[in-house]
């Protein structure tokens, strides 16, 4: 008989995570391990001559471009003066929190400065970027949402001209399997026809069965080679047999309680960052614990981003 498929992930308590890597030389070796599962290589020249050295900072010496390096070298911790404990602690909370983690909270949790929790976040967050780029799913259901604050909030120069519910905020698309519940979600100028057809046609194969609701953006998918169903949420319809986008709809709740319980503001400069932070941790859901810190930690590898482009 076959092995039983595992009914429920294994969950870490943050502080039995923390009792795992209880000293630095414990998190660090973690890392090494990730990093180099199949032999340790040169980050810079790719060079498997390596040696172990004597650098407090950078414990490995490549011979061939004659250069010491670490753990961190060529990824999103390069240059970090942060321990790797702090970044596993970081990891943990932002990976686990569902509504997210705001960078006071971060840095008061890692005894760091909010400037440089703030910057740690969004290095994490550039390791989401892009998951799930393509969904395979046979059903999936798109919806779109607008993200912003309100326009009775806001100094009368910047309030906009009256028009549909969303003016003034910032559109979201969003995409989700139904069978696998991955989902991917972009921030878009637009929300007409050529926009949201673009993005199905870049992140659903073709012959799919779409969901959505009754936005005349959506007519003419059938004609683009897929199955199309809508409800009429304008006259009260939700569900129509196996047509429903109430899958998505969920993962706009959980958006939408972060930006307004947790972070407050999302600029539409970082937004997509942010968008993928959620979309993230929406897909590794179902893995344990472990696996999900460990997919964080391999998805920093051989990126980039320093605080000057961040704030650019």
């Amino acid at each position: 008989m076959g092995q039983l498929a595992k009914s429920k992930r294994e969950k870490i308590s943050f502080y039995d995570f923390m009792e795992l890597f209880d000293t630095e030389e414990k998190a660090r070796k973690h890392f090494e391990k990730l990093r180099w599962e199949n032999g340790r290589i040169c980050p810079r020249c790719g060079s498997t001559e390596t040696k172990e050295a004597s650098h407090k900072q950078m414990p490995f010496w490549c011979p061939s471009c004659r250069k010491y390096f670490s753990a961190k070298t060529g990824t999103l911790m390069e240059e970090s003066k942060l321990s790797y404990r702090k970044w596993l602690m970081a990891i943990y909370l932002m990976s686990t929190s569902l509504k997210g983690v705001s960078s006071t909270k971060l840095g008061n949790d890692l005894g760091i400065q909010q400037r440089s929790a703030w910057f740690l976040a969004h290095r994490i967050r550039q390791g989401w970027a892009n998951n799930a780029s393509r969904l395979f799913g046979r059903i999936v259901e798109v919806d779109e949402a607008y993200l912003g604050g309100l326009e009775k909030n806001k100094h009368e120069k910047k309030k906009r001209k009256k028009g549909r519910g969303a003016v003034g905020k910032t559109p979201v698309v969003a995409i989700k399997e139904r069978e696998g519940k991955k989902v991917r979600a972009l921030r878009v100028e637009s929300t007409d026809a050529q926009t949201l057809h673009w993005i199905i046609l870049n992140h659903v194969e073709k012959g799919s069965v779409v969901f959505t609701d009754d936005f005349k953006s959506y007519s003419g998918l059938k004609e683009k080679g897929y199955e199309h169903a809508t409800v009429h949420h304008s006259i009260g319809e939700y569900v129509k047999g196996e047509a429903h986008t109430n899958g998505v709809e969920s993962f706009w709740a959980l958006l939408k309680r972060g930006y307004y319980g947790i972070y407050h503001r999302m600029s539409v400069k970082h937004l997509q960052k942010y968008i993928d932070e959620f979309s993230n941790r929406n897909n590794v859901r179902p893995m344990d614990t472990m696996d999900q810190i460990n997919a964080t930690i391999n998805g920093l590898v051989e990126k980039r981003l320093t605080y000057q482009d961040l704030i650019r």
